[in-house]
């Protein structure tokens, strides 16, 4: 809101120096309050779960109460956005009272706040911007029943949250991956629709980002923990939403998709109607990659971005075309 106290000159100083901040305020956060944070007791079934046993989990609470202060503060006040920060922050805190849970929450339970969630941010998005979107690279808007396209919102927002926290195993990569998938919205915020006010939003949430890896780097001090991965899977497809284009999660998000949606998919059809899929295949993607192929944690994180950048590339160089 600070920027209403500006000239326009001004105010490109302040946003400026909120980014600096929330990076600054991010990563002096976390080494100050990683003691008080719930410990991470390992995963039995995951490709070296057993590292992350004893380490700081739950950083989610820090870098997205610093992202949501930030926004604020400085990124043009909207009563619709406002409501977005509240369900992030809501996604942020559910994640970590499972954190910091003895019991951990059963997926029921996890599931049911996620799609009230979803359904919170699917009906705000039509009660301010309508049911209509575009189709990827040509632009055509198609308008859809409004029963319908929150349907399908709170779909893409639930798949969202939940196939970002399946990715989130291996040291950087949610968080790294979180960002190629952020730029390439942010490229589409500022340099297609001219939306300064996402762009603003999408930057200082990839810079909390860059101050939370500054410790889950390989080898990791901390973890983000599901406070972390919730709350931005909700926020990756709220850009999807809000570029007019959701169908460029499919794009910008792909890696996601197929790293932790997979085993989604196998695990559903196999609970729900018994049918087996992917035998020979270990989800999430990134533990076949690293126990049945082989790669390092780091080749691992580095190829899934490698991935994740050509395709977001290819897709902005046809739009610009």
């Amino acid at each position: 809101m600070l920027y209403l106290l500006f000239s326009d000159s001004a105010a490109k100083w302040i946003a400026f120096f909120g980014l600096v901040l929330a990076f600054l305020l991010t990563c002096i956060l976390l080494r100050a309050l990683q003691n008080i944070l719930p410990r991470d007791g390992g995963r039995a079934f995951a490709v070296n779960g057993i590292l992350s046993q004893g380490k700081p989990r739950g950083a989610g609470l820090v870098f997205i109460l610093v992202f949501c202060a930030a926004a604020l503060l400085f990124v043009p006040f909207e009563r619709e956005l406002l409501i977005y920060l509240i369900m992030i922050a809501a996604a942020m805190l559910s994640g970590y009272l499972d954190d910091s849970s003895k019991t951990p929450w059963g997926e029921y339970k996890k599931g049911l706040i996620d799609m009230l969630i979803a359904f919170v941010c699917a009906y705000t998005f039509v009660n301010f911007n309508g049911p209509v979107f575009s189709v990827l690279l040509t632009g055509t808007a198609v308008t859809l029943p409004k029963p319908l396209f929150i349907l399908l919102a709170m779909i893409l927002v639930w798949v969202s949250i939940n196939v970002t926290n399946c990715t989130d195993g291996v040291d950087g990569l949610c968080g790294s991956l979180s960002i190629v998938s952020a730029l390439s919205f942010y490229v589409v915020f500022t340099q297609v629709l001219g939306n300064r006010s996402y762009g603003q939003l999408t930057l200082l949430m990839i810079i909390c980002l860059l101050g939370y890896l500054w410790f889950n780097a390989s080898p990791s001090k901390l973890l983000m923990g599901d406070a972390g991965s919730r709350a931005l899977g909700l926020f990756l497809a709220l850009l999807a939403l809000k570029s007019g284009r959701p169908l460029l999660y499919l794009v910008f998000c792909i890696v996601f998709i197929l790293d932790g949606g997979l085993g989604l998919l196998k695990v559903a059809l196999l609970r729900f109607l018994k049918i087996k899929i992917l035998k020979n295949t270990r989800t999430p993607l990134h533990d076949h990659a690293r126990k049945n192929s082989g790669w390092s944690d780091t080749q691992t994180v580095f190829r899934f971005l490698i991935i994740q950048t050509v395709i977001s590339s290819a897709y902005l160089y046809a739009l610009a075309g």
